[in-house]
């Protein structure tokens, strides 16, 4: 009999270590749902497998959307404001998309395989994209000097624009799971694993980055020397190849148990607070609702210990004669939606930091495809490769940060990880006020170089200037990003409540999602606004005579406002405690726990297999 296998009450917590060391202490499972070995699962090892598609991916996208302005505007005919609203808005919806993807995560499928399903959609995407831009018959006919050019047919630009989304759509079930499906290969329990976790995000952006710059440089090259079909051909080869690398570390994979749907608990908290709103909220935070820990323990969960913060959402929790225990809310299922109300202001702030980004592959694009490109006597710089410079900040930049100044700053805040990752993103978007500055003072000095050599009415013109003199702007950007975006990343999963943490990640994503667009709008109303009154707008069709220069001091104008704002913000958050922190005076049982459930599985696993 099963029961006969329970082995005896474990006495103290340095037995229970004992009797589990060699296993996962989070409530890791394997595909099968059955406790995992420490030594044979997750940690590096794991991550190796899962992040080579993360690469392919990024490689994928850094040279679909570095170009893509590029695309739009020289093969399929689109003005330059068109082209550029719909590069933001495709942007948008690939990374607004993750939200429903980590809800099917959190609460049906699991990561691992909302992860495969998406990724066989991406792949699909990639492919009918590269027949798109493989087939002359999908394109209109080809218009060198840019005038009178034939616009493309509703059945052109329906398969390109299908193809696009579906890489939208397989993205928004991959973004949010691969990073944290990634992060979930440690265990937060065993300080080495714990150490590694902390820098986790730090690499992962970092193979994200140099898989960006392979496809801004290697790739774009290819589409501008030889051709769109074989740069899109080698991408889904890559892709392929990485998802065939992904499965064969499935046998190495921890997973986390599903908790339910989180939307739904949150739901519940909030009918509960309008139920008790006249409820006064008791003074003693111990005469909330809230179960044993064990019990949280016990199902491969942890509580979270009450706060002071939001107190209102408390009403949820207060238990009175006529409530049942199913229908009040615990103190954890309060605090985890006190976790997720508490993480939507700094999404907020970073929302126009996010249209910045965008800036990067539109505008930024199109002024560097005006500019003198050659290196040399023979060979010519692809006008979308200028966004490497950005990549490659952004590479020296997360490993600067992660080797120097993380030991650097971690002996005098003795923060694990240097500094807050509010702090980080503070410092990264401080640095993009900047941006706009270097970047409206070099547009200034190009529109200075066209008016002396009167090019402003010759849209195809070559103004000379050489693209190299856009380095500043990159670069500056570069550092701007790593910084935001691996700050927005660790905060969003570490902040999240840990049943929670895919749609945490989605936060992440919807940001830029949200940005871009932003920024769509932005340009728009820019672009409308100061063309009124028959007056020449800032943003034209013709760069050389445009007025660029305006519209940056806008942005820097505004992320100054929003710097502002985040400062504000970021005052007023108050981070969430540590698990141990939450289990309390609990937290040595609760291992007894946890060290009794996992000995209890392994016994019943070895049962099964000696019956077979």
């Amino acid at each position: 009999m099963v029961s006969d296998q329970v082995p005896k009450m474990v006495t103290s917590t340095e037995e229970a270590e004992a009797e589990t060391e060699n296993f996962a202490l989070d409530g890791s499972v394997d595909l099968r749902g059955r406790p995992v070995l420490r030594a044979k699962t997750g940690g590096i090892k794991a991550c190796s497998f899962i992040v080579g598609y993360e690469f392919c991916e990024r490689l994928a996208f850094g040279g679909i959307w570095a170009n893509l302005v590029i695309y739009l505007t020289s093969k399929l005919h689109e003005g330059t404001v068109s082209a550029s609203r719909n590069v933001t808005n495709w942007t948008g919806v690939m990374w607004i998309i993750p939200i429903f993807g980590a809800y099917i995560a959190d609460t049906h499928w699991g990561r691992y395989w909302t992860f495969l399903v998406f990724a066989f959609v991406y792949i699909v995407g990639i492919g009918l994209l590269t027949l798109a831009v493989s087939l002359t018959s999908l394109r209109p006919p080809a218009c060198p000097s840019g005038e009178g050019c034939e616009k493309a047919s509703g059945l052109q630009i329906g398969i390109f624009y299908l193809a696009l989304y579906l890489l939208a759509v397989g993205a928004g079930g991959t973004k949010p799971n691969i990073s944290t499906f990634g992060a979930d290969q440690f265990d937060e329990f065993h300080p080495k694993e714990k150490s590694h976790k902390n820098h986790f995000f730090n690499w992962w952006m970092f193979t994200i980055f140099l898989g960006t710059l392979f496809g801004k440089t290697f790739l774009i090259y290819i589409e501008d020397n030889v051709s769109w079909g074989v740069s899109y051909g080698v991408i889904t080869a890559a892709l392929i190849t990485s998802v065939i690398i992904f499965l064969i570390g499935t046998p190495f994979y921890r997973h986390k148990i599903r908790a339910g749907s989180p939307l739904k608990r949150m739901a519940k908290v909030f009918m509960r607070v309008v139920t008790n709103w006249k409820v006064k909220v008791p003074s003693d935070p111990s005469k909330l609702y809230e179960v044993d820990s064990k019990e949280y323990v016990a199902r491969g969960r942890y509580p979270i210990a009450h706060t002071s913060v939001l107190r209102i959402l408390d009403k949820a929790a207060i238990k009175s004669d006529e409530n049942s225990a199913s229908k009040v809310c615990t103190v954890t299922e309060v605090e985890e939606a006190k976790l997720l109300v508490g993480l939507l202001p700094v999404w907020l702030a970073s929302i126009i930091p996010s249209t910045m980004i965008t800036q990067a592959g539109t505008l930024f694009v199109k002024q560097a495809e005006t500019l003198d490109r050659h290196v040399g006597s023979s060979f010519q710089f692809p006008a979308a490769s200028a966004t490497a410079f950005l990549t490659l900040s952004m590479l020296i930049t997360t490993v600067v940060y992660d080797r120097l100044l993380v030991p650097f700053l971690r002996r005098y805040t003795g923060n694990p990880k240097g500094i807050t990752a509010l702090q980080r993103m503070g410092a990264g978007i401080l640095i993009q006020v900047f941006v706009m500055i270097v970047a409206m003072v070099v547009e200034m000095k190009r529109l200075d170089v066209i008016k002396e050599h009167g090019l402003a009415n010759q849209k195809k013109a070559t103004v000379p200037r050489s693209i190299f003199t856009l380095i500043p702007q990159f670069a500056l950007m570069g550092m701007a990003d790593a910084l935001v975006d691996i700050g927005k990343i660790d905060f969003f999963y570490d902040q999240a409540p840990e049943s929670m943490q895919s749609l945490g990640t989605s936060l992440y994503t919807s940001s830029h999602g949200v940005g871009a667009f932003m920024s769509s709008v932005l340009l728009t109303a820019v672009s409308n606004i100061s063309a009124r009154g028959g007056r020449k707008g800032w943003i034209l069709n013709n760069l050389n005579a445009s007025h660029l220069d305006y519209y940056y001091a806008f942005l820097a104008v505004l992320l100054f406002l929003n710097f502002m704002f985040f400062l504000f913000v970021s005052y007023m958050y108050v981070y969430k405690r540590e698990i141990t922190d939450s289990l309390g005076k609990d937290s040595e049982k609760a291992i007894e726990i946890l060290a009794v459930n996992i000995k209890c599985d392994v016994d019943v696993m070895g049962t099964q297999s000696k019956s077979k």
